[in-house]
């Protein structure tokens, strides 16, 4: 669970969408093995679904989908190449630039006439809405293999993700060669952009595993309450301030990075279960501990408001805010740990029923950063003791390096990794 100090509920000032840059969910924590359980702003019930007439800009330095605010829906899907050689995939990479571009910007598909097969499913109409759109695409630490003569390029902190002490990891549910996080405010927009994306990209991609995620609405007010029943999402990065974002999340140049990763991020996935059969039979003041928060009001033990900030120096054996709670642990508050802040973006999932019948439910967990080990790790290793674990379950997920962004209509994805630049 990853606090932050910014309200997100009906009548707080930057209560909008495009106010919530500071609510993506956060730093001061990662809830089990994944980090925080956060979910998104106040919104309208999902039957009721949204117009999503607006766009977010596909060029720029970055890519989108990790500073703006989390709209109601998000599917990781990991990829494995299949291209032959560099030269298809280069093709491939085209070609995803080229379907993103129009994806995001909403249009009217091209009419190829009633004897051809259509350009678009048409599951969103004959005029595509932007919806909020976004689909970030990343690499992972297999793509740099000897396939494609890329190993001397490898960002050189991007790894195949460990497993953590508290993992039950599945071997199909980890790691790939790219991911794909597309985010949308309705859900059909996200599965008509997948489908449509796997389809111009045929033969050359092969999907891995997929994760599909929805945000919650805040329950009465501010954060939304994650599927422990906590408000989460309580604190994160300041995605306004262009300092903290370069201190934090961006790669820039030097750094010992390879020179064509300026302007991309590091970016974890993880896939946590949360074990509610058990969860559901702890007593209230327990829970409240285990968290370290108020489950009435989400404010921290012993302070009044959930954006109130916990002053650990007047606690100092966790009388208050035990030093074993998720909060605490998570985000000591301490210098080191200020550097150790991830720029969170997650959502929940729900899969059905397991085999035995039990609901497969939990967080489909994401963060950014610039330096994993610094920051993801480094939370992740105090989040491997706490109690709370036994309440979580990773199942899957995998690291990987966010490109950089499409600078304008001539640019391409990967055009600088694929240019040695």
């Amino acid at each position: 669970m990853i606090d932050s100090p910014h309200p997100t509920g009906p009548g707080h000032p930057r209560a909008t969408r495009r106010g919530l840059l500071r609510t993506a969910l956060g730093a001061g924590a990662v809830l089990g093995a994944a980090g925080p359980l956060a979910l998104g702003p106040d919104r309208p019930a999902a039957a009721a679904g949204r117009t999503g007439t607006r766009g977010i800009a596909f060029h720029g330095v970055h890519q989108a989908g990790i500073t703006n605010p989390p709209p109601g829906y998000g599917t990781f899907l990991a990829l494995d190449v299949k291209a032959r050689d560099r030269a298809a995939l280069q093709s491939l990479l085209h070609t995803l630039t080229d379907r993103i571009r129009f994806l995001t910007a909403g249009g009217t598909p091209p009419d190829p006439g009633p004897d051809a097969a259509p350009t678009d499913s048409g599951t969103l109409g004959p005029v595509l809405p932007a919806d909020d759109l976004t689909v970030t695409v990343a690499v992972g630490a297999s793509l740099f293999d000897r396939r494609y003569g890329l190993a001397a390029l490898r960002p050189h902190r991007l790894t195949a993700m460990p497993a953590f002490p508290v993992d039950a990891l599945r071997p199909a549910e980890c790691h790939g060669d790219l991911s794909l996080q597309v985010c949308a405010e309705n859900r059909d927009t996200v599965q008509h952009t997948i489908r449509d994306l796997l389809r111009s990209s045929k033969g050359l991609i092969r999907p891995r595993w997929q994760l599909d995620g929805f945000q919650n609405r805040s329950r009465p007010t501010g954060a939304a309450r994650n599927l422990l029943g906590f408000k989460d999402g309580i604190e994160n990065p300041d995605t306004g301030s262009a300092r903290e974002m370069d201190a934090l999340v961006w790669v820039g140049e030097g750094g010992g990075e390879p020179r064509w990763a300026a302007g991309g991020s590091y970016q974890v996935i993880r896939a946590v279960r949360t074990l509610l059969a058990g969860w559901d039979e702890v007593p209230l003041r327990q829970q409240e501990r285990l968290i370290g928060r108020r489950k009435s009001d989400g404010a921290p033990l012993g302070a009044a408001n959930e954006t109130d900030t916990p002053d650990y120096s007047h606690d100092p054996d966790g009388a208050v805010v035990p030093l074993d709670s998720h909060i605490r642990l998570a985000n000591p508050r301490t210098d080191a740990a200020r550097d150790s802040r991830v720029l969170r973006r997650a959502f929940n999932f729900d899969r059905g029923l397991d085999q035995d019948g039990e609901p497969d439910l939990g967080l489909a967990f994401c963060c950014y950063q610039q330096d994993v080990r610094r920051q993801f790790e480094a939370v992740q290793g105090r989040l491997n003791t706490e109690p709370l674990a036994r309440h979580l379950r990773p199942t899957g997920g995998g690291y990987f390096y966010v490109l950089p962004g499409v600078r304008d209509q001539d640019d391409w994805l990967g055009r600088t990794l694929l240019a040695g630049t």
